[in-house]
């Protein structure tokens, strides 16, 4: 398909979304959830292909991979959706005028969304299902290590829109090289939004290069700060779950903030961390506090460049701090206004830091982990939004619409 017939026919199956009933969409979500299981061995296979050219001890491994049980798990996922409410023609504010003109302005799509992601084909069911269920269309530009995996789902997808009658260009998957990437984010007039999904340095790339708005999400450079009134046991798990369940996911702890007079505790908060074979960059007061207490092979000195980082990998920093403000200092300066966290048992502290912490999810005593549209109650998430225009945090359906306004009279006219 040329760079202009995969624009025209994106837009044009857009507008056909609009006079698409909720009932259909629901119909063919149901319709995918059940292919995507049933054709699992075909997706699995080309999932293997993209595997195989790809080293097992990259962090992007486990994103990349594919199994039988995560394909029923993005199927449920699937379901979901077509159990949640549209979002679509919802009435957000009425108002009838003295001069007899009747104002409303309801919710309605994007039109068509662009989504620019990295080695995570679980994502082409995500924003499929999403953009449906809001009544957009949606172009899938993945990247090359996981372009047959891709392929194999939007197949899936395409074949059954086509067998119940709808456009199946309502998704669309560009190649996975440069070019097609350079062409969706100069493709003003057919595309109304782009949603990066993945590191840092595609997030900036997509930022600083398209002419179509963007929505930034996915970067998620996450602290933990373990307050002087933290309670041991809870610190232990939140810090183990947040930084071991799934290191590759932008919800993962990279750094752990310690308030020094809790630094006796440190042995015993990380002690699990050994267990993951986590690699510990600690500042020089909570090295000597770790030092001979975790495995000396796993335990380094922390430098300059250890904080900022979104690691990826069994891999975390310590910074230790006086003070609350100063932790809060601390995380103003690398954070990437995804997820942070204070495990604290005094409510003064608590409250400071939700006041004075700037992010998108900020958490008392609860795993930064949960930062996820499912555990929100959205349904599966089209991403996780880490700035403040239109949307923020977790994006489900109702972050994909937009609105216009509706006016109806009897003819007046403005003198």
């Amino acid at each position: 398909m040329t760079a202009t017939n995969w624009k025209q026919s994106a837009l044009i199956a857009s507008r056909s979304l609009n006079l698409v009933s909720n009932e259909t969409i629901n119909q063919v979500l149901l319709a995918v959830a059940f292919e995507a299981v049933i054709q699992a061995e075909t997706i699995l296979a080309e999932n293997a292909k993209d595997l195989a050219a790809m080293a097992i001890d990259n962090p992007m491994y486990d994103r990349l991979l594919l199994t039988k049980e995560r394909i029923e798990g993005i199927a449920i996922d699937i379901r979901n959706v077509a159990t949640l409410p549209s979002p679509l023609g919802k009435l957000l504010m009425a108002t009838n005028r003295p001069n007899g003109l009747k104002i409303s302005k309801i919710s309605v799509p994007f039109g068509v969304v662009g989504i620019i992601y990295e080695a995570r084909p679980n994502v082409s069911f995500d924003v499929f299902s999403l953009c449906l269920k809001s009544g957009n269309a949606c172009v899938l530009k993945g990247g090359t290590d996981a372009h047959n995996s891709n392929s194999a789902i939007v197949k899936v997808i395409q074949s059954v829109l086509e067998k119940l009658g709808l456009d199946k260009n309502i998704v669309t998957l560009l190649p996975a090289g440069r070019e097609a990437g350079t062409e969706l984010m100069n493709a003003v007039g057919f595309v109304d939004v782009i949603i990066p999904r993945g590191g840092k340095g595609l997030i900036d790339f997509v930022r600083d290069n398209s002419r179509i708005p963007v929505i930034e999400t996915g970067a998620g450079i996450c602290h933990t700060y373990f307050d002087e009134f933290g309670d041991v046991e809870k610190g232990k798990e939140i810090i183990f779950n947040s930084k071991t369940r799934r290191v590759s996911v932008c919800n993962a702890l990279d750094c752990l903030v310690i308030n020094e007079k809790r630094l006796r505790d440190l042995p015993s908060l990380c002690e699990k961390l050994a267990t993951k074979k986590v690699i510990i960059y600690a500042d020089v007061k909570a090295f000597t506090f770790l030092n001979e207490k975790y495995p000396a092979e796993l335990l380094q000195k922390a430098t300059d460049d250890s904080y900022g980082i979104e690691f990826l990998d069994y891999k975390m920093s310590i910074k230790t701090v006086e003070s609350i403000a100063e932790a809060a200092n601390h995380i103003a300066l690398y954070s990437s206004k995804h997820s942070e966290c204070i495990v604290s048992e005094d409510e003064k502290q608590i409250e400071y830091f939700d006041k004075v912490v700037d992010a998108a999810c900020v958490y008392t005593n609860v795993s930064t982990a949960f930062t996820d549209g499912a555990q929100f109650g959205l349904g599966a998430e089209i991403g996780i939004s880490t700035q403040k225009l239109h949307a923020r945090g977790p994006m489900g359906l109702a972050e994909l619409c937009s609105y216009k306004w509706i006016i109806k009279g009897e003819g007046q006219v403005r003198i």
